[in-house]
Parts: structure tokens; C-alpha cells; sequence
């Protein structure tokens, strides 16, 4: 591993994981965290909390589709989602640029009050701090958050098995695409998005059709590709991806192929994936689209017995090659 920290540690792909692996896990190891889940599970006397946090530090800081504030709630709600929790509270931590404009502070904190309201949960207690001009680019904000585990649902990256489908909850692509078209002040036909949003209700509407999901994780840096190989090695299974499954968006497709890019390796910041056994695929499906952020829901792939702890890709050729985890960093400051 590097000996000095580079940007390419926070992009959620092989640096970022030995990093944790080293730093981290290592260090603090205990049941909690070795699960390596997006939020931890504890047993409360009466039931199951989740337990999250996170900290966003994306630029530019407003964005077709949302803002960081929207960014920091969704990201928070969804990590507790995916861990089968009914999300409830959460902090709210900013550390503010001397300089920032009030203004655009206060469009930061409506974005994250309708956020809030949308996925119904509570923002119970924060924390401010400023800093000199030049130490923060404009505000970083950390949020935590807790949630209440459904009942008779048990949803980790080690629970995948064989014969699993792969279910994405819609295309892929959108946010990474978006923040970059923003930056790079690329302007083209058809319109790109960050598809931000909070997936709690669509994750309650799948489990109330399917209790039995092994496994669910929302693919933010590193992509689908990333996470799939985070749950593959956690699993000790393989999977299969059919690359003509996966939806993308005609323009976010346009845009990677412009770039040399490879839709599975963008952030999403509003699907999820799914794993759950094959008998449950058409009533998950059904559910999913019948929710407004899961309307383009897709089986992408399966689980397999075979190439324990890889994840192949089969092409529209008819060939198949590793979709290995991120190694670098394809955009920094992502979320």
C-alpha cells in the first residue's frame, strides 16, 4: 500500500479497502465493525437498531438533482435501508468555510429539511464549526444516523448464496456522470441528473413482498462493480453479470463512451442491488417498479458456486471477462 494517503484512497475501490483493511479494521476490530455492512447492527433489549455514519465532501456543492445537503440525508437514510432499517434519526455535523455565502447555507439546510421529510425521519442533533477561508471548499458536513431493524430481517454482505439473482433497482451511472458534466462544464444532447434520492420506501415496499433478501447495498463510489466484488469476497461466492441487463441512461451511456468510461465503475447516490433467492425475482420486481424510484428495476445477473470471491462479466458478444474491483480513482470528491 502507498505510504502516504492519495485521493485515490477515498474512491471506494482496492485503495480505499486496503486502507480500512490496515488502518482500521485492523486496529479496531470487534463484531460490530468486522461485518464490514453500511451500518452496524446492535441488539437492544426490546429490538435491533442500525447504527451509521458519513461524511460528504462533494464539489461543485449544487448539482442537477440535488445539492450536498440532499446528498449527506440520502446518503445517511439509504445506508440504513440497505441494512434492512427503518430509519428514524440523525445528526447533522457542518464544518463551514469562512466566506461561504449565507445564502447558499440556507438553500443547503432547506435541501436537507425536504430531504428529511421525504423519507420521514428526524434530524436530532448537530454540530457547527468554521474554519479559515481555504480549509474546507465552502462545507463539509458529516451525518449519522439510527433505525430500527424490521422485524425477521437479517440483510448483511455475508449472507449471498448461490443461485441468488442480482437485482439493480434502476440504470446506473447518473450521479457519477452528473457531477463530472458539472466540472468539466461538458454540454451535450439530452439531459443528465444525480439520481439522488432516499430508498427507504422502496426498501420497505421490497421486504414487505420479500422478507427472505440475503443481501442489499447501494453502489455510491466504485459503482456496481465495486460493490459487487466488496459482496462477492464478504459472500465467498461468484457471480454472473449480464452486461446487456444493466439499464443505462442513453445520455449517461453517450457520456462514457465520449470519456473511455465504463458505466458499472460510475457513483450512484439513488439504486440499489439486491440479492435474494430466484424463487422471489417476479413478486420483488413487481414491487420495486411499482415504486417511483424503482421503476426500471432489472435482474442483472446470479449467484454462482463457481469463481469464489469473482465477478464475470458477460458481454453482448457472447464473451466474458473479470469485472474486477476499482483500482484508481475515476472522480475524486464524488459524495
Amino acid at each position: 500500500m502507498e505510504e502516504r494517503i492519495l485521493m485515490a484512497h477515498g474512491s471506494g475501490g482496492k485503495l480505499s479497502h486496503e486502507l480500512i483493511t490496515r488502518c482500521f479494521v485492523g486496529k479496531l476490530d470487534n463484531p460490530w465493525l468486522s461485518r464490514m455492512d453500511d451500518a452496524a447492527v446492535i441488539n437492544n433489549t426490546n429490538h435491533k437498531l442500525a447504527f451509521t455514519t458519513d461524511s460528504y465532501v462533494v464539489t461543485p456543492l449544487f448539482f442537477p438533482g440535488g445539492d450536498i445537503g440532499k446528498l449527506a440525508v440520502c446518503g445517511t437514510v439509504n445506508d440504513l435501508a440497505v441494512s434492512g432499517a427503518e430509519p428514524q434519526y440523525l445528526s447533522l455535523a457542518l464544518i463551514l468555510e469562512e466566506g461561504l455565502p449565507v445564502a447558499d447555507l440556507e438553500r443547503i439546510i432547506e435541501s436537507i429539511r425536504q430531504a428529511s421529510l421525504e423519507a420521514n425521519v428526524s434530524i436530532i442533533t448537530g454540530d457547527t464549526k468554521v474554519v479559515p477561508h481555504g480549509k474546507a471548499d465552502g462545507i463539509f458536513i458529516n451525518t449519522s444516523g439510527v433505525g430500527r431493524i424490521l422485524p425477521d430481517v437479517n440483510v448483511s454482505g455475508a449472507n449471498v448464496k448461490p443461485g441468488d439473482v442480482v437485482i439493480v433497482s434502476g440504470s446506473v451511472g447518473d450521479h457519477g456522470m452528473t457531477i463530472m458534466a458539472q466540472r468539466e462544464g461538458l454540454r451535450f444532447e439530452g439531459d443528465i441528473a444525480s439520481d439522488c434520492a432516499p430508498l427507504n420506501g422502496l426498501v420497505a415496499n421490497m421486504l414487505a413482498v420479500c422478507p427472505q433478501i440475503h443481501c442489499m447495498r447501494d453502489p455510491t463510489r466504485g459503482g456496481v462493480a465495486t460493490t459487487l466484488n466488496e459482496i462477492a469476497a464478504q459472500s465467498g461466492v461468484g457471480m454472473i453479470i449480464n452486461d446487456d441487463a444493466v439499464p443505462v441512461r442513453p445520455p449517461v451511456r453517450a457520456l462514457c463512451e465520449m470519456l473511455g468510461l465504463d458505466p458499472l465503475y460510475i457513483a450512484n447516490e439513488g439504486k440499489l442491488l439486491a440479492f435474494a433467492p430466484a424463487e422471489f425475482a417476479g413478486q420483488l420486481l413487481y414491487a420495486m417498479r411499482a415504486h417511483k424510484y424503482g421503476c426500471d428495476a432489472a435482474v442483472i445477473g446470479v449467484v454462482t458456486a463457481d469463481n469464489l470471491g469473482q465477478v464475470i462479466l458477460r458481454t453482448k458478444l457472447g464473451t466474458s471477462r473479470m469485472l474486477a474491483m476499482l483500482a484508481g480513482d475515476i472522480l475524486p470528491r464524488i459524495c
